[in-house]
Protein backbone atom coordinates (compact mmCIF):
# COMPACT_ATOMS: atom_id res chain seq x y z
CA UNK A 1 0.00 0.00 0.00
CA UNK A 2 1.63 3.26 -0.93
CA UNK A 3 0.38 6.77 1.13
CA UNK A 4 2.51 9.46 -0.59
CA UNK A 5 2.85 12.97 1.72
CA UNK A 6 -0.12 14.34 -0.71
CA UNK A 7 -0.13 15.21 -4.92
CA UNK A 8 1.03 12.83 -7.34
CA UNK A 9 3.89 10.71 -6.31
CA UNK A 10 7.29 11.85 -8.56
CA UNK A 11 8.33 9.03 -10.54
CA UNK A 12 11.77 9.49 -9.21
CA UNK A 13 10.94 8.91 -5.07
CA UNK A 14 12.52 6.64 -2.84
CA UNK A 15 10.00 4.65 -0.75
CA UNK A 16 10.91 2.25 2.06
CA UNK A 17 8.69 -0.21 4.47
CA UNK A 18 7.88 0.71 7.52
CA UNK A 19 6.80 -1.16 10.51
CA UNK A 20 4.72 0.77 12.52
CA UNK A 21 4.28 0.10 16.63
CA UNK A 22 3.48 2.11 19.60
CA UNK A 23 3.27 1.05 23.12
CA UNK A 24 0.35 2.67 24.15
CA UNK A 25 -2.77 0.17 23.79
CA UNK A 26 -5.09 2.95 23.05
CA UNK A 27 -3.30 3.74 19.66
CA UNK A 28 -1.78 0.93 18.65
CA UNK A 29 -2.59 -0.83 15.08
CA UNK A 30 -3.88 -4.29 14.85
CA UNK A 31 -1.03 -6.94 15.31
CA UNK A 32 -2.18 -8.37 11.95
CA UNK A 33 -0.88 -4.59 10.39
CA UNK A 34 1.90 -5.93 8.27
CA UNK A 35 4.98 -3.15 6.76
CA UNK A 36 3.63 -0.15 5.54
CA UNK A 37 5.37 1.68 1.53
CA UNK A 38 5.79 5.44 1.94
CA UNK A 39 8.00 7.74 0.00
CA UNK A 40 11.05 8.76 2.28
CA UNK A 41 10.18 12.50 1.88
CA UNK A 42 7.99 11.99 4.67
CA UNK A 43 8.51 13.66 7.68
CA UNK A 44 6.60 13.72 11.64
CA UNK A 45 3.90 15.89 10.49
CA UNK A 46 2.79 13.21 7.49
CA UNK A 47 3.87 10.21 9.63
CA UNK A 48 1.11 11.46 12.14
CA UNK A 49 -1.58 11.74 9.38
CA UNK A 50 -1.03 8.97 8.03
CA UNK A 51 -1.46 6.62 11.27
CA UNK A 52 -4.56 8.74 12.06
CA UNK A 53 -5.53 7.57 8.83
CA UNK A 54 -5.19 4.05 9.73
CA UNK A 55 -6.17 4.55 13.14
CA UNK A 56 -9.54 5.73 11.87
CA UNK A 57 -9.62 8.73 14.72
CA UNK A 58 -12.15 11.07 14.66
CA UNK A 59 -10.18 13.95 15.79
CA UNK A 60 -6.57 14.27 14.51
CA UNK A 61 -3.69 12.87 17.59
CA UNK A 62 -0.76 14.83 17.27
CA UNK A 63 2.01 12.16 17.43
CA UNK A 64 5.70 12.22 17.22
CA UNK A 65 8.09 8.74 15.98
CA UNK A 66 11.46 7.35 17.10
CA UNK A 67 13.68 5.22 15.62
CA UNK A 68 16.32 3.46 16.96
CA UNK A 69 15.00 5.07 20.80
CA UNK A 70 16.04 8.50 18.76
CA UNK A 71 13.19 11.07 17.80
CA UNK A 72 12.59 11.50 13.97
CA UNK A 73 13.43 15.53 13.29
CA UNK A 74 14.36 15.54 9.63
CA UNK A 75 12.54 13.63 6.49
CA UNK A 76 13.03 9.75 6.10
CA UNK A 77 15.33 10.24 3.22
CA UNK A 78 17.49 12.19 5.09
CA UNK A 79 17.46 9.97 8.20
CA UNK A 80 18.73 6.78 6.26
CA UNK A 81 21.58 9.17 5.09
CA UNK A 82 22.71 10.51 8.00
CA UNK A 83 22.48 6.49 9.39
CA UNK A 84 23.81 4.95 6.45
CA UNK A 85 20.92 2.57 6.40
CA UNK A 86 19.87 1.41 3.39
CA UNK A 87 16.16 1.89 1.81
CA UNK A 88 15.77 -1.53 1.18
CA UNK A 89 16.07 -2.00 4.65
CA UNK A 90 12.39 -2.13 6.65
CA UNK A 91 12.51 0.33 9.46
CA UNK A 92 11.03 -0.57 12.89
CA UNK A 93 9.42 2.91 14.15
CA UNK A 94 7.73 3.38 17.49
CA UNK A 95 5.16 6.19 17.53
CA UNK A 96 4.14 7.72 20.67
CA UNK A 97 1.68 11.13 21.55
CA UNK A 98 2.93 14.84 21.41
CA UNK A 99 4.43 16.12 23.85
CA UNK A 100 2.25 18.94 25.84
CA UNK A 101 4.45 22.59 25.90
CA UNK A 102 5.17 23.64 29.35
CA UNK A 103 2.73 26.22 29.52
CA UNK A 104 2.70 29.25 32.22
CA UNK A 105 0.43 29.26 34.60
CA UNK A 106 1.74 31.18 37.53
CA UNK A 107 4.23 33.84 38.94
CA UNK A 108 4.99 34.39 42.73
CA UNK A 109 6.90 37.87 43.45
CA UNK A 110 10.15 38.90 45.60
CA UNK A 111 11.46 41.56 47.08
CA UNK A 112 14.87 40.83 45.70
CA UNK A 113 16.72 38.19 42.88
CA UNK A 114 15.44 34.64 44.02
CA UNK A 115 18.13 32.36 44.22
CA UNK A 116 16.57 28.98 45.23
CA UNK A 117 13.64 27.32 45.11
CA UNK A 118 12.25 23.93 46.50
CA UNK A 119 8.66 22.44 46.36
CA UNK A 120 6.70 19.73 48.26
CA UNK A 121 3.81 17.98 47.58
CA UNK A 122 2.84 14.18 47.19
CA UNK A 123 5.56 13.36 44.78
CA UNK A 124 8.33 15.23 46.14
CA UNK A 125 11.17 13.57 47.93
CA UNK A 126 9.85 15.79 51.35
CA UNK A 127 6.61 15.01 50.90
CA UNK A 128 6.63 11.23 50.08
CA UNK A 129 10.02 9.71 51.62
CA UNK A 130 8.15 8.12 54.75
CA UNK A 131 4.60 7.26 55.58
CA UNK A 132 2.79 10.00 57.84
CA UNK A 133 5.35 12.62 57.37
CA UNK A 134 3.00 15.31 58.13
CA UNK A 135 1.98 16.26 53.94
CA UNK A 136 -1.90 17.07 53.25
CA UNK A 137 -2.25 16.17 49.54
CA UNK A 138 -4.03 19.30 48.16
CA UNK A 139 -1.68 21.60 50.71
CA UNK A 140 1.17 21.74 47.92
CA UNK A 141 4.03 24.69 48.74
CA UNK A 142 6.92 25.87 47.27
CA UNK A 143 10.18 27.33 49.15
CA UNK A 144 12.19 30.11 47.76
CA UNK A 145 15.55 31.92 48.96
CA UNK A 146 16.46 35.01 48.26
CA UNK A 147 19.43 37.27 47.70
CA UNK A 148 18.03 39.40 50.69
CA UNK A 149 18.96 36.44 52.99
CA UNK A 150 15.07 35.74 53.21
CA UNK A 151 13.31 32.26 53.36
CA UNK A 152 9.32 32.42 52.01
CA UNK A 153 7.56 29.61 51.92
CA UNK A 154 4.03 30.29 49.72
CA UNK A 155 1.15 28.32 48.75
CA UNK A 156 -0.62 27.85 45.22
CA UNK A 157 -2.62 30.79 45.68
CA UNK A 158 0.68 32.79 45.89
CA UNK A 159 0.11 34.04 48.93
CA UNK A 160 2.92 34.04 51.71
CA UNK A 161 2.31 32.16 54.80
CA UNK A 162 6.00 32.86 56.02
CA UNK A 163 8.88 34.54 55.79
CA UNK A 164 12.58 34.20 57.81
CA UNK A 165 13.71 37.50 58.98
CA UNK A 166 16.20 38.89 56.90
CA UNK A 167 17.28 42.10 58.07
CA UNK A 168 21.07 40.82 59.41
CA UNK A 169 20.84 37.50 56.60
CA UNK A 170 23.49 37.55 53.87
CA UNK A 171 22.53 36.10 50.73
CA UNK A 172 20.61 32.65 50.75
CA UNK A 173 22.57 30.09 48.03
CA UNK A 174 20.71 27.08 48.26
CA UNK A 175 17.28 25.58 50.07
CA UNK A 176 15.27 23.03 50.48
CA UNK A 177 12.34 21.03 52.14
CA UNK A 178 14.09 18.24 54.53
CA UNK A 179 10.02 16.98 55.20
CA UNK A 180 6.90 18.66 55.77
CA UNK A 181 7.73 20.36 59.13
CA UNK A 182 11.43 20.64 58.73
CA UNK A 183 13.24 22.95 56.19
CA UNK A 184 17.24 23.34 55.31
CA UNK A 185 19.31 26.71 53.97
CA UNK A 186 22.62 27.66 52.98
CA UNK A 187 24.43 31.08 52.00
CA UNK A 188 26.78 33.32 52.31
CA UNK A 189 26.77 32.83 55.82
CA UNK A 190 28.76 29.86 55.85
CA UNK A 191 26.32 28.14 57.74
CA UNK A 192 24.24 25.46 56.86
CA UNK A 193 20.16 25.83 59.05
CA UNK A 194 17.83 23.50 59.67
CA UNK A 195 14.39 25.40 60.55
CA UNK A 196 11.08 24.31 61.67
CA UNK A 197 8.29 25.12 59.60
CA UNK A 198 5.04 25.13 61.23
CA UNK A 199 1.70 25.95 59.63
CA UNK A 200 -1.50 27.35 61.64
CA UNK A 201 -4.18 25.48 60.02
CA UNK A 202 -6.91 27.42 61.15
CA UNK A 203 -4.92 31.10 59.61
CA UNK A 204 -3.08 31.67 56.60
CA UNK A 205 0.05 31.78 58.02
CA UNK A 206 2.95 29.70 59.53
CA UNK A 207 6.23 30.18 61.67
CA UNK A 208 10.01 29.90 60.50
CA UNK A 209 12.25 28.82 63.58
CA UNK A 210 16.10 28.04 62.99
CA UNK A 211 15.97 24.89 65.29
CA UNK A 212 20.25 23.71 64.14
CA UNK A 213 22.84 25.90 62.53
CA UNK A 214 25.63 23.65 61.47
CA UNK A 215 29.39 25.24 61.07
CA UNK A 216 32.48 24.14 59.67
CA UNK A 217 32.73 25.76 56.14
CA UNK A 218 35.06 29.01 55.91
CA UNK A 219 33.17 30.50 52.55
CA UNK A 220 29.61 30.45 51.19
CA UNK A 221 27.78 26.96 51.14
CA UNK A 222 26.88 27.32 47.67
CA UNK A 223 24.11 23.89 47.39
CA UNK A 224 22.92 21.46 49.24
CA UNK A 225 21.49 18.08 48.79
CA UNK A 226 19.28 16.00 51.79
CA UNK A 227 18.93 12.81 52.32
CA UNK A 228 16.23 12.15 54.98
CA UNK A 229 16.49 8.37 55.55
CA UNK A 230 20.08 8.53 56.96
CA UNK A 231 19.64 11.88 58.44
CA UNK A 232 22.15 13.24 56.49
CA UNK A 233 22.95 16.93 54.49
CA UNK A 234 25.72 16.95 51.60
CA UNK A 235 26.89 20.55 51.24
CA UNK A 236 29.18 22.47 48.35
CA UNK A 237 31.30 25.39 49.24
CA UNK A 238 33.29 27.97 47.50
CA UNK A 239 36.23 27.23 50.06
CA UNK A 240 36.52 23.66 47.84
CA UNK A 241 35.58 21.54 50.30
CA UNK A 242 32.76 19.01 50.30
CA UNK A 243 30.76 18.58 54.36
CA UNK A 244 28.94 15.75 55.64
CA UNK A 245 26.26 16.99 58.22
CA UNK A 246 23.52 15.09 60.54
CA UNK A 247 20.21 17.10 61.53
CA UNK A 248 20.32 15.11 64.46
CA UNK A 249 21.30 17.51 67.67
CA UNK A 250 22.72 14.69 69.03
CA UNK A 251 24.75 13.06 66.35
CA UNK A 252 26.96 15.63 65.30
CA UNK A 253 30.24 17.32 66.70
CA UNK A 254 30.64 20.66 68.58
CA UNK A 255 31.74 22.89 65.98
CA UNK A 256 35.63 22.67 66.05
CA UNK A 257 37.14 26.09 68.24
CA UNK A 258 39.34 26.32 65.67
CA UNK A 259 36.91 27.56 63.21
CA UNK A 260 34.82 29.37 64.82
CA UNK A 261 38.16 31.97 65.86
CA UNK A 262 39.10 31.73 62.71
CA UNK A 263 35.75 33.80 61.39
CA UNK A 264 36.93 36.73 62.15
CA UNK A 265 35.96 40.50 61.76
CA UNK A 266 33.48 40.48 59.26
CA UNK A 267 32.69 36.61 58.29
CA UNK A 268 32.48 35.87 62.37
CA UNK A 269 29.48 38.33 62.69
CA UNK A 270 28.06 36.83 59.71
CA UNK A 271 27.80 33.69 61.70
CA UNK A 272 26.85 36.10 65.11
CA UNK A 273 22.77 35.08 64.38
CA UNK A 274 23.47 31.83 64.57
CA UNK A 275 24.74 31.94 68.51
CA UNK A 276 21.11 31.20 69.85
CA UNK A 277 20.74 28.22 67.83
CA UNK A 278 22.14 25.21 69.27
CA UNK A 279 25.27 24.48 67.01
CA UNK A 280 27.32 21.76 65.49
CA UNK A 281 30.17 20.95 63.27
CA UNK A 282 30.75 18.37 60.09
CA UNK A 283 30.67 14.77 60.51
CA UNK A 284 33.42 15.39 57.88
CA UNK A 285 34.47 18.43 55.84
CA UNK A 286 37.23 17.40 53.29
CA UNK A 287 39.09 20.30 50.67
CA UNK A 288 39.09 17.94 46.82
CA UNK A 289 38.74 20.89 45.09
CA UNK A 290 40.59 23.43 44.29
CA UNK A 291 37.92 26.21 43.35
CA UNK A 292 34.39 27.10 44.47
CA UNK A 293 32.71 23.63 44.49
CA UNK A 294 29.26 24.23 42.66
CA UNK A 295 26.91 21.22 43.89
CA UNK A 296 27.45 18.05 45.99
CA UNK A 297 24.63 15.32 45.71
CA UNK A 298 23.73 11.83 46.92
CA UNK A 299 23.78 8.83 44.55
CA UNK A 300 19.99 8.02 44.00
CA UNK A 301 20.29 4.41 44.93
CA UNK A 302 23.50 4.89 47.78
CA UNK A 303 23.44 7.07 50.47
CA UNK A 304 26.79 6.24 51.30
CA UNK A 305 27.56 7.48 47.51
CA UNK A 306 28.18 11.31 46.64
CA UNK A 307 29.25 13.20 43.94
CA UNK A 308 30.21 16.74 43.58
CA UNK A 309 31.16 18.97 40.76
CA UNK A 310 33.46 22.62 40.95
CA UNK A 311 34.66 25.17 38.70
CA UNK A 312 38.10 23.32 38.50
CA UNK A 313 36.35 21.57 35.75
CA UNK A 314 35.99 18.50 37.51
CA UNK A 315 33.61 16.09 38.59
CA UNK A 316 34.37 13.51 41.83
CA UNK A 317 32.69 10.36 42.91
CA UNK A 318 32.79 10.20 46.94
CA UNK A 319 32.57 7.23 49.28
CA UNK A 320 31.23 9.12 52.02
CA UNK A 321 31.98 6.70 54.94
CA UNK A 322 35.17 6.95 54.94
CA UNK A 323 35.07 10.68 53.44
CA UNK A 324 37.52 10.03 50.34
CA UNK A 325 37.38 10.33 46.55
CA UNK A 326 37.32 7.57 44.65
CA UNK A 327 36.97 8.67 40.69
CA UNK A 328 37.67 12.37 39.64
CA UNK A 329 36.60 12.67 36.17
CA UNK A 330 38.25 16.18 34.29
CA UNK A 331 35.74 18.04 31.42
CA UNK A 332 36.85 21.43 29.54
CA UNK A 333 35.19 23.83 31.39
CA UNK A 334 33.91 24.77 34.64
CA UNK A 335 30.84 22.95 35.84
CA UNK A 336 27.99 25.21 37.36
CA UNK A 337 25.67 22.35 38.31
CA UNK A 338 24.96 18.77 38.42
CA UNK A 339 21.69 16.23 38.79
CA UNK A 340 21.33 12.35 38.17
CA UNK A 341 19.07 10.36 35.84
CA UNK A 342 19.26 7.36 38.08
CA UNK A 343 17.14 5.15 35.22
CA UNK A 344 19.82 5.63 32.82
CA UNK A 345 22.99 5.69 35.65
CA UNK A 346 24.34 9.07 33.93
CA UNK A 347 24.85 12.95 35.67
CA UNK A 348 24.11 15.58 33.89
CA UNK A 349 26.39 18.62 34.41
CA UNK A 350 25.98 22.33 33.45
CA UNK A 351 28.88 24.01 32.64
CA UNK A 352 30.60 27.48 31.90
CA UNK A 353 30.82 26.47 28.17
CA UNK A 354 27.03 27.11 27.48
CA UNK A 355 26.00 22.98 27.54
CA UNK A 356 25.51 20.12 29.62
CA UNK A 357 27.18 17.16 29.47
CA UNK A 358 25.22 13.75 30.34
CA UNK A 359 28.44 11.49 32.50
CA UNK A 360 28.74 7.75 33.05
CA UNK A 361 30.48 8.03 36.12
CA UNK A 362 30.81 4.20 36.84
CA UNK A 363 34.67 3.01 36.61
CA UNK A 364 33.88 0.97 33.77
CA UNK A 365 33.00 3.78 31.73
CA UNK A 366 35.02 3.98 28.59
CA UNK A 367 34.40 8.14 28.11
CA UNK A 368 33.62 11.25 29.96
CA UNK A 369 30.62 12.24 28.17
CA UNK A 370 28.08 9.96 26.62
CA UNK A 371 26.13 12.70 25.47
CA UNK A 372 26.40 16.51 24.96
CA UNK A 373 23.11 18.83 25.59
CA UNK A 374 23.10 21.98 23.02
CA UNK A 375 21.41 25.28 22.80
CA UNK A 376 21.64 27.83 25.60
CA UNK A 377 23.26 30.43 25.05
CA UNK A 378 25.05 31.59 28.88
CA UNK A 379 26.18 28.99 31.40
CA UNK A 380 24.00 26.48 32.60
CA UNK A 381 23.77 26.89 36.71
CA UNK A 382 20.76 24.27 37.37
CA UNK A 383 19.35 20.96 36.55
CA UNK A 384 16.24 19.03 37.71
CA UNK A 385 15.21 15.86 36.04
CA UNK A 386 11.45 15.40 34.77
CA UNK A 387 9.93 13.70 37.55
CA UNK A 388 7.65 11.24 35.11
CA UNK A 389 10.19 10.28 32.67
CA UNK A 390 13.87 8.82 32.57
CA UNK A 391 14.72 10.95 29.56
CA UNK A 392 13.66 14.51 30.61
CA UNK A 393 15.82 16.86 32.25
CA UNK A 394 15.32 20.77 32.90
CA UNK A 395 17.58 23.14 33.05
CA UNK A 396 18.22 27.03 34.04
CA UNK A 397 20.26 29.31 32.54
CA UNK A 398 21.77 32.52 32.57
CA UNK A 399 20.69 33.28 29.49
CA UNK A 400 17.60 34.16 31.07
CA UNK A 401 15.68 30.84 30.08
CA UNK A 402 15.10 27.32 31.02
CA UNK A 403 15.26 24.40 28.43
CA UNK A 404 13.02 21.47 28.42
CA UNK A 405 15.49 18.29 27.17
CA UNK A 406 14.76 14.87 25.92
CA UNK A 407 17.69 12.96 25.62
CA UNK A 408 16.21 10.97 23.14
CA UNK A 409 15.88 14.05 20.65
CA UNK A 410 19.52 13.72 19.47
CA UNK A 411 21.52 13.27 16.55
CA UNK A 412 25.16 11.54 15.85
CA UNK A 413 27.26 14.27 14.93
CA UNK A 414 31.58 14.25 14.26
CA UNK A 415 32.20 15.01 18.35
CA UNK A 416 29.45 12.19 19.29
CA UNK A 417 26.02 12.18 20.48
CA UNK A 418 24.31 16.19 21.08
CA UNK A 419 21.04 16.94 21.58
CA UNK A 420 18.55 19.74 20.89
CA UNK A 421 16.60 21.17 22.86
CA UNK A 422 12.36 20.78 22.62
CA UNK A 423 11.15 23.28 24.65
CA UNK A 424 12.64 27.09 25.69
CA UNK A 425 10.73 28.78 28.35
CA UNK A 426 11.34 32.40 28.80
CA UNK A 427 10.49 34.53 31.16
CA UNK A 428 7.00 36.09 32.12
CA UNK A 429 8.39 39.22 32.83
CA UNK A 430 10.35 40.39 29.96
CA UNK A 431 7.02 40.73 27.25
CA UNK A 432 6.55 40.72 23.91
CA UNK A 433 8.85 43.06 21.80
CA UNK A 434 11.86 43.00 24.30
CA UNK A 435 11.42 39.38 25.06
CA UNK A 436 12.39 39.48 21.45
CA UNK A 437 14.69 42.36 21.58
CA UNK A 438 16.65 41.00 24.31
CA UNK A 439 16.19 37.46 23.69
CA UNK A 440 15.89 36.90 27.68
CA UNK A 441 19.84 37.48 28.11
CA UNK A 442 20.53 39.19 30.98
CA UNK A 443 17.34 38.23 33.06
CA UNK A 444 19.21 35.31 34.72
CA UNK A 445 17.90 31.96 35.93
CA UNK A 446 19.26 30.90 38.95
CA UNK A 447 17.66 27.50 40.04
CA UNK A 448 14.80 25.14 38.65
CA UNK A 449 12.75 22.49 39.63
CA UNK A 450 10.64 19.60 38.24
CA UNK A 451 7.41 18.18 40.43
CA UNK A 452 5.05 16.30 39.11
CA UNK A 453 2.32 17.66 40.58
CA UNK A 454 3.31 21.65 40.52
CA UNK A 455 5.33 21.53 37.49
CA UNK A 456 8.61 23.12 36.35
CA UNK A 457 9.24 25.93 38.97
CA UNK A 458 12.31 28.68 38.40
CA UNK A 459 13.83 30.86 40.03
CA UNK A 460 15.19 34.51 38.98
CA UNK A 461 16.58 37.49 39.06
CA UNK A 462 13.49 39.25 37.79
CA UNK A 463 12.57 38.71 41.55
CA UNK A 464 10.23 36.01 40.53
CA UNK A 465 9.16 32.72 41.29
CA UNK A 466 7.67 31.23 37.70
CA UNK A 467 5.43 28.22 37.58
CA UNK A 468 4.85 26.33 34.36
CA UNK A 469 2.89 23.30 33.61
CA UNK A 470 5.67 20.15 33.79
CA UNK A 471 3.00 17.20 33.71
CA UNK A 472 2.88 14.85 30.60
CA UNK A 473 5.70 16.59 28.75
CA UNK A 474 7.53 13.37 27.59
CA UNK A 475 6.81 9.89 27.00
CA UNK A 476 8.58 6.98 28.87
CA UNK A 477 8.02 4.17 26.93
CA UNK A 478 11.83 3.44 25.05
CA UNK A 479 13.96 1.06 26.56
CA UNK A 480 16.98 2.77 27.95
CA UNK A 481 19.27 0.50 26.36
CA UNK A 482 18.18 2.30 23.04
CA UNK A 483 18.61 5.86 23.81
CA UNK A 484 22.99 6.19 23.42
CA UNK A 485 23.18 4.10 20.41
Amino acid sequence: MDFPDGGREPTHQTQVRLQLRSRQADISLPDKTGPILVNTNLRRYALSTLVNTLLQSEKPIPLEFLINGTFLRTSLEEYLTANGISAENTLTVEYVRAIVPPLYLASFEHDAWVSSVDVLSSTSGAGNWMENAGFAPGHERILSGSFDGSLRVWNMSSEVLATSNSRTTPAIRSVKFYSPTQIVSSGDDCAITLWKYLEDQGTLSASLVPKLSLLGHSKSVECVAVHQRSNRILSASADGSVGLWSTKQSEGPSVPAAHLSSLAGNKRRRVSDHDSTPQRGPLSAKKAHSDCVSAAIFAPSDSTVGYSSSWDHTLKTWDLTTSTVVDTRTTSASIFSLNALPSLSLLAAGSSDKYIALIDPRTSATTITAMTLRGHTNSVVSLAPDPDSSYGLVSGSHDGTCRVWDIRSASSEKDGRVGKSIYTISRESVKGEERSRVGGEGIKVFDVKWDSKIGIVSASEDRRVQINQGKGMLNNDTPKAQVLQ
